[in-house]
């Protein structure tokens, strides 16, 4: 049985995580609801997870072009 790595690291992010995630689905134009999203496409997942990244390196070059270190 393989192994997921996928959790977060910080449980007290979860919340923070899952909002994020909201976030990023919107502006992509995916639906989802709260808990279980097994019906999406994985184009749709995969459109939510890029957002999400792009997002993320955007805030971290934001933060090295202001001096602050990650």
């Amino acid at each position: 049985m393989a192994n997921s790595n996928n959790g977060v690291v910080v449980p007290q992010a979860r919340a923070a995580m899952d909002k994020f995630k909201m976030e990023a689905a919107n502006e992509v134009g995916v639906q989802l609801k709260e808990g279980y999203n097994g019906d999406l496409t994985s184009r749709q997942a995969g459109s939510i997870g890029g957002q999400m990244v792009k997002k993320m390196i955007k805030k971290a070059e934001e933060d090295l072009a202001n001096g602050q270190s990650m």
